[in-house]
């Protein structure tokens, strides 16, 4: 018989403080990051941060009132979510047209 075993992290289990974000993975680990990592899990109600949905059979768990997505990579691989002055983009202005030039004849 063979077994596959995966090494692609899976969250099985989510919990949110108001100091930190816990995931529980599958292999049996835990990850636990600084609430500060989310700036839009800080900032929301514990409803909120208890009203949430895995995603991808477990890769990650999706927040819904405040569109936010942690994946269980990212934390494995200590990676923040970008703060909120750096996810607030200015629109660019539209790229000038790529016309072909003309040569005079």
């Amino acid at each position: 018989m063979n077994t596959v075993v995966s090494d692609i992290p899976r969250i099985t289990d989510m919990r949110v403080t108001d100091e930190v974000i816990t995931a529980h993975l599958a292999d049996g680990r835990t990850i636990s990051v600084p609430l500060a990592w989310s700036w839009r899990l800080s900032e929301a109600t514990p409803e909120q941060r208890s009203n949430f949905e895995f995603i991808g059979n477990g890769l990650g768990v999706h927040w819904p009132d405040i569109d936010e997505d942690i994946s269980a990579a990212g934390m494995l691989s200590g990676r923040p979510a970008r703060s909120r002055k750096a996810s607030v983009r200015p629109r660019r202005s539209p790229r000038p047209s790529l016309k072909p030039a003309t040569v005079p004849a």
